[in-house]
């Protein structure tokens, strides 16, 4: 595969999104290409993971997770699943299958630790990035209890 061909989906993930052009061809450089055949784990739940990976073409599936319905879900080409283990130590919360061929890139942690350590603004752009999410999750978690109050204090009043 062409380095262009494994730039393009890495412009799509939201996590990689501000980068330098040059930044993003390094982690497409690094990245371990695979392909996962029908039945293969991709990443599974309650097991750690070593590298995030971007599904490029292929059908997978989602079979157990959070919010999980029961049924298989499909996971779209362009998506990043076990985003967080590209970063650091963490468990999958969800089991995604290739339900036929998958072609992916895995992006491995240890990758990009030398990669970050080469050029600490990516580890800054990460940081920031995922300040903002913590941001965002704290504030919705603040709305909730937001909400639990008013209902609480409206069921003291009745």
């Amino acid at each position: 595969m062409a380095i262009d061909a494994l730039v393009k989906p890495l412009l799509q993930i939201a996590i990689l999104r501000g980068l330098k052009p040059l930044q993003i061809t390094e982690i497409a450089r690094r990245a371990e290409r695979i392909i996962y055949r029908p039945g293969d784990t991709i990443i599974e739940e309650d097991c750690i993971g070593d590298a995030a990976v971007l599904i490029v073409s292929g059908d997978a599936v989602r079979m157990s997770g959070p919010d999980h319905s029961g049924s298989p879900e499909p996971v779209a080409p362009g998506s990043l699943v076990g985003e967080m283990a590209m970063l650091v130590e963490s468990i999958h919360s969800s089991t995604v299958v290739a339900r036929g061929n998958v072609k992916a890139l895995r992006l491995k942690r240890s990758e990009m630790l030398l990669q970050m350590e080469q050029d600490p603004t990516l580890a800054d752009h990460f940081l920031e990035r995922i300040t903002g999410r913590l941001k965002v999750l704290a504030e919705d978690l603040r709305a909730v209890n937001r909400t639990f109050d008013q209902a609480s204090a409206s069921m003291q009043l009745h």
